[in-house]
């Protein structure tokens, strides 16, 4: 397998958190949101709407973030599975999730969406971790999240320093590879464009290069129905490989663009909460 588990890891961070009211007067109260920085994210909310906090959470607090799902491939596909995660009756895919009961709290039944999207598509091909962050709040899902995605506890690892510019795992490599073979796809020999980076086994000593349509398509043999893949085989080195290392990997920031993204976090939840 690839890189995986608690080690700390380069690429970006894109998670959606489930939020529990502390404050006896709205003890109970949850809220579900988006963010690249929980650690930043739970002190905006609990510093109130002037420090970066939403309206529906500012002045209630204190707030405690007791669970993460973190692992999506963009911010794009966080602020969907938020959307979802927030409006599930207004979801054409958890329209098999019954409402909230009269006698349920809204923290089960936020807890029993999550369990339902964490099984269907889209989401349920996605490389997704489920992290409590707080033991004193943990229940199990039901039903329970799929076998490629990790139950994890405590706070997510810290992520190892992103490169300035890297061609990817073979610049590692003591040997020189061949330019021309570097600069051509190993499954379809085509030449890969200046805007799409090339998807990289990390495997010491490999040195497969691939478009990220053809590789997807080389794992995807064995699940002719899917679009997305979720393992496989490495045409190279024929290690076992999760796919969302490989996206990991190949998704790299600069610090730069790290802190747009956690300038742009505050804009996306400011449109999404007027």
């Amino acid at each position: 397998m690839g890189p995986g588990g608690d080690a700390a890891r380069p690429g970006r961070f894109f998670g959606v958190y489930l939020l529990y009211c502390l404050n006896p007067r709205h003890r109970g109260r949850v809220y579900v949101g988006f963010t690249v920085n929980p650690t930043r994210r739970v002190q905006q909310h609990n510093g109130g709407r002037k420090k970066g906090g939403a309206w529906r959470t500012s002045g209630r607090g204190p707030w405690a973030m007791v669970l993460i799902v973190h692992g999506f491939p963009s911010a794009v596909a966080a602020l969907r599975f938020e959307w979802a995660w927030q409006h599930p009756q207004a979801s054409r895919r958890l329209a098999h999730v019954g409402p909230r009961l009269r006698s349920e709290a809204a923290f089960a039944f936020h807890l029993r969406v999550l369990a339902h999207m964490l099984r269907v598509p889209p989401w349920v091909r996605l490389p997704l971790t489920v992290r409590w962050l707080r033991a004193d709040f943990r229940c199990d899902l039901c039903p329970p999240p799929p076998p490629h995605m990790p139950l994890t506890f405590g706070p997510p690892p810290p992520r190892a320093a992103a490169p300035k510019r890297r061609a990817g795992p073979l610049a590692d490599l003591e040997s020189e590879p061949d330019q021309d073979a570097e600069s051509c796809c190993a499954l379809c020999a085509r030449s890969f464009q200046d805007e799409e980076g090339p998807l990289c086994c990390p495997h010491p000593g490999c040195r497969l290069r691939a478009h990220v349509i053809c590789l997807a398509e080389e794992f995807l043999e064995k699940e002719p129905g899917q679009l997305l893949p979720l393992e496989g085989q490495c045409p190279g080195c024929k290690n076992s490989l999760l796919w969302g290392d490989l996206i990991w990997l190949c998704q790299m920031g600069t610090e730069e663009e790290e802190e747009n993204l956690e300038l742009e976090e505050e804009h996306w939840t400011d449109m999404l909460e007027t």
